[in-house]
């Protein structure tokens, strides 16, 4: 079975600042979830320290 995929040029898009809308950012802290936004400075500069890798799969 093949699959098609249509490709549609991609288009800028441009927003004025009042069209805007922060993203709210959630993380998982011990065991469920919170807003970034509610961390203090210092938890929120941990946050943006933190580094994502990918574990490497084993296979036997």
């Amino acid at each position: 079975m093949n699959a098609v995929i249509e490709r549609q040029e991609q288009q800028d898009i441009t927003l004025r600042e009042e069209e805007r809308q922060r993203c709210e950012v959630w993380t998982r802290v011990m065991g469920y979830h919170r807003p970034v936004a509610s961390f203090n400075i210092g938890k929120q500069g941990e946050f943006a320290e933190r580094v994502h890798f990918e574990e490497a799969t084993v296979r036997s």
